[in-house]
């Protein structure tokens, strides 16, 4: 059960990450660019695209605002 809900976890800080990649890449902003907009060192945009570094909920807010999106909740299956 426990490692059900970590690889669970795992695929989801995976999905938001990658969306994060994809729009960051579709919108032509650097890694810089980005971390510039955010407040945020360049070093921790690397970190989070890297998988290096999971990002908390207000630095995750903070990336995403910049780049159109939004963070929706919804109920699992």
């Amino acid at each position: 059960q426990r490692q059900m809900c970590k690889e669970t976890e795992i695929e989801n800080i995976a999905s938001i990450v990658g969306a994060l990649i994809e729009q960051r890449t579709a919108l032509g902003i650097s890694q810089r660019e980005l971390a510039s907009l955010c407040g945020i060192p360049q070093s921790s945009v690397a970190r989070i695209e890297s998988y290096k570094s999971t990002p908390n909920l207000d630095t995750l807010l903070k990336i995403m605002q910049p780049l159109g999106l939004k963070l929706t909740v919804s109920p699992t299956k």
